[in-house]
């Protein structure tokens, strides 16, 4: 059973305000709660209903059997899945670009949803490595972590200046924009390394990020009545598989 004290402080965690202050995130669901306790990551608590524990007891030394109305006053999710678990921010250094790395630059993007699946995208083409503008969503909002489905655990993240950042880039390593008016990807010889530059939802790459560009590429659309961009994490799918083809 919750305390009151105990629902106050979980369901805090819902703000990043609060989610900074005590390093802590939520993490929902099952699969997603084990993907959590059997990886690096510290799980500091486990809320969960009988079902669940039940079936689960053996690990984790800190869980709380709770009802299906208290799991709906902590959960984020319509459909309250079981479990929820309180997990420790990470500690993390300041990101060192190795030779061959091949990584992903978001600059800006907004969406939760979008963000957790190019973490998933990340993950499935092994790029375990995000460099995100200071701009980008945070990588624990709840509902990041749920579209992530437990890919999190598997790659890393570094919020920082992408101007800054860009700028201290050895000459030689190659940097990608993905833009609506660059070379056809399908076309374009692509490294094996390097980075690869995703812009925001609306506004694409910021013409200051834009300048550090140095092979601009494009999807192009084989409908020449539609105008708009790809959606974020398609056109990373689309980006990396790419990418990994070549």
């Amino acid at each position: 059973m919750l305390s009151k004290n105990q629902l106050k402080k979980i369901r805090a965690l819902h703000i990043s305000k609060y989610r900074r202050q005590k390093k802590s995130f939520i993490v929902e669901g099952p699969k997603v709660v084990s993907e959590f306790v059997n990886s690096k990551f510290n799980v500091r608590e486990i809320f969960a209903i009988e079902e669940w524990v039940n079936k689960n007891s053996n690990i984790h030394n800190n869980i709380t059997q709770i009802s299906h109305k208290e799991l709906q006053a902590i959960s984020l999710l319509k459909t309250p899945n079981q479990v929820v678990a309180i997990v420790a921010y990470p500690t993390q250094e300041d990101f060192q670009y190795k030779e061959n790395d091949l990584v992903l630059v978001l600059d800006s993007i907004q969406n939760p949803g979008n963000l957790g699946t190019i973490i998933r995208i990340a993950d499935w083409f092994g790029i375990d490595k995000l460099i995100c503008s200071k701009e980008t969503v945070d990588v624990y909002n709840p509902k990041v972590v749920q579209a992530s489905m437990g890919a999190l655990t598997r790659v890393e993240f570094y919020y920082t200046d992408l101007a800054n950042w860009l700028s201290k880039l050895n000459s030689k390593i190659p940097i990608y924009g993905t833009l609506l008016e660059g070379e056809n990807i399908f076309k374009t010889e692509l490294s094996d390394n390097g980075v690869i530059i995703i812009g925001n939802e609306g506004n694409g790459i910021s013409p200051e990020i834009q300048s550090y560009i140095k092979k601009r590429i494009t999807i192009p659309s084989h409908n020449k009545s539609i105008m708009e961009s790809l959606n974020a994490a398609i056109a990373t799918a689309i980006v990396c598989a790419e990418f990994k083809r070549k």
